[in-house]
C-alpha cells in the first residue's frame, strides 16, 4: 500500500499533523475578572460549604459514585440565570460553554452528564429540602444578613400554571372515562390523546374534578370573568430594605392559601422584642387574618378592601406614616416574581406535583436574590 510522503522531508509537515496536539485551558483565565456570575460564585460556594452535611447524609458511600449534588445545583441556578428551557438544552449548553464549565466545577475535558442525572437525583434532593435551606444558607453569610430588615416585610402570592392541560380534568367518581367528550356527544374525528374537547357548559370544581396528569393542580380563576387554569400557588416574603426574598414556598391554589402562607412565612420573624410590620395587598384584607397578625405581634400594614364591605384595617394603622411606606414598598415583590416567572421559566412549570414544583420555586427564588446581591454587596462596601 502506497504511503503518503511529504515532497520535502525536512519540512516535516505531515509529521506536524500526525502529532497529537494538547491544549491546557485555564477556565479561570477565560473569564474576565469584573464578570458578574464571579461575584455569584463566591456567594454560592459559601452556601454550599455550609450544607454539606446534608449533602453527605443524601449519598450513600457505597456503590457507583454519583454526581456532586453541588455540581447539580450549581447547573439549575445556570439554567435560572439563562432561562435555559430544559436540562436537555442545559447539558448542551455545559458541553461546549466555558463559562458554564467554570461556574459548575468541571473540566474543560470532562464530559457533560446526560439530562437524565436531574431526574434520578431531583427526588434526593427533595428529600432534603436543599432548596430552603439553600436560600436560608445564602441569606445567612454575614455580608448578606447585613443587607436585610429585620423590622419590615411584604408578602404575596403568584399563580404557578400546571404542566397539565384542561383535557386532562376529569371526574373524580370515574364517570368521565366513558368514550365521549364529556359532553355526551360522540368524540370528534381525529381523536387520540389530543381529541377536541368542548368544555363549555360543563360545570367543574376542585370538589368534583381533577387532573389525571397532575393530581395536586386545582383550577382556580384569578379573576371575574377569567377562564379557570390549573395552577399552583407561589408564596414570598420580601423583607423591604432591598426587596430580596428571605422565605419562599408553593401551595395548592385555593381563595386561602394566601393568608394561610403568609403566616407560617412571618412566624419565626414575630418572635421580636418589639413588634414588626408586613405589608400586603387587598386580598389579606380578612378579619381572621388581621388577628392573627396583632396577636402574633405584627403590625398588619395591609392595603384596605372596602369593596361593599367594611375593611378590617382602621385608624390604628392607617393613622401612621409608616403604612404608606409598606403600601408604597410591598409592591416591590412583584419584580421578584416577575423575574421567578419570566426569566427562571415558573411561569408554567415544567415538573409535576406539589412538592417537585416547590422546590423549584424556591430554587427560584434563591437564584433572583443571587442576581441581586453583587451590585447590592459592591454599594454597602
Amino acid at each position: 500500500m502506497d504511503t503518503a510522503k511529504p515532497t520535502n522531508p525536512k519540512s516535516g509537515a505531515l509529521k506536524a499533523l500526525d502529532t497529537p496536539h494538547i491544549s491546557y485551558v485555564d477556565l479561570e483565565a477565560r473569564v474576565r475578572r469584573n464578570h458578574p456570575l464571579r461575584a455569584i460564585r463566591t456567594i454560592v460556594t459559601e452556601a454550599l460549604s455550609t450544607l454539606e452535611r446534608e449533602f453527605a447524609a443524601l449519598y450513600s458511600p457505597i456503590g457507583r459514585p454519583s454526581i456532586p449534588p453541588e455540581k447539580l445545583l450549581r447547573a439549575m441556578l445556570l439554567q435560572a440565570f439563562y432561562s435555559i428551557r430544559s436540562e436537555r438544552l442545559l447539558m448542551e449548553r455545559l458541553e461546549y460553554d466555558l463559562l458554564f464549565r467554570w461556574f459548575v466545577g468541571i473540566g474543560v475535558d470532562d464530559l457533560a452528564w446526560d439530562h437524565s442525572v436531574f431526574s434520578k437525583n431531583r427526588d434526593r434532593l427533595l428529600e432534603g429540602d436543599i432548596a430552603a435551606k439553600f436560600l436560608s444558607a445564602v441569606l445567612a453569610q454575614p455580608k448578606v444578613k447585613k443587607l436585610l430588615s429585620t423590622d419590615h416585610f411584604s408578602v404575596d402570592g403568584t399563580l404557578i400554571e400546571a404542566w397539565a392541560s384542561m383535557k386532562s380534568v376529569k371526574p373524580k367518581d370515574g364517570s368521565g372515562e366513558d368514550p365521549t367528550d364529556g359532553s355526551g356527544e360522540p368524540p370528534s374525528e381525529g381523536g387520540g390523546r389530543n381529541a377536541e374537547a368542548d368544555f363549555h357548559g360543563q360545570k367543574r370544581s376542585n370538589q368534583t374534578h381533577a387532573s389525571t396528569t397532575d393530581p395536586d393542580a386545582r383550577l382556580y380563576r384569578k379573576g371575574r370573568g377569567k377562564e379557570a387554569k390549573l395552577c399552583f400557588m407561589g408564596h414570598g416574603l420580601m423583607e423591604n430594605r432591598h426587596g430580596l426574598l428571605v422565605d419562599a414556598c408553593l401551595t395548592q391554589a385555593d381563595g386561602h392559601a394566601e393568608r394561610v402562607a403568609a403566616l407560617h412565612m412571618i412566624e419565626p420573624y414575630a418572635d421580636r422584642p418589639r413588634a414588626i410590620t408586613l405589608g400586603a395587598d387587598k386580598a389579606y384584607d380578612a378579619e381572621d387574618f388581621i388577628n392573627e397578625l396583632r396577636a402574633m405581634r405584627v403590625t398588619p400594614h395591609v392595603a384596605q378592601n372596602t369593596s361593599g364591605r367594611r375593611s378590617a384595617i382602621d385608624g390604628r394603622t392607617t393613622r401612621h406614616g409608616g403604612y404608606a411606606v409598606s403600601q408604597r414598598i410591598r409592591k416591590r415583590i412583584e419584580e421578584a416574581f416577575g423575574w421567578i416567572k419570566m426569566v427562571a421559566g415558573q411561569a408554567k412549570t415544567k415538573l409535576r406535583g406539589r412538592d417537585r414544583v416547590g422546590w423549584a420555586f424556591t430554587l427560584s427564588a434563591a437564584a433572583y436574590n443571587l442576581v441581586r446581591l453583587p451590585k447590592l454587596l459592591a454599594v454597602s462596601t
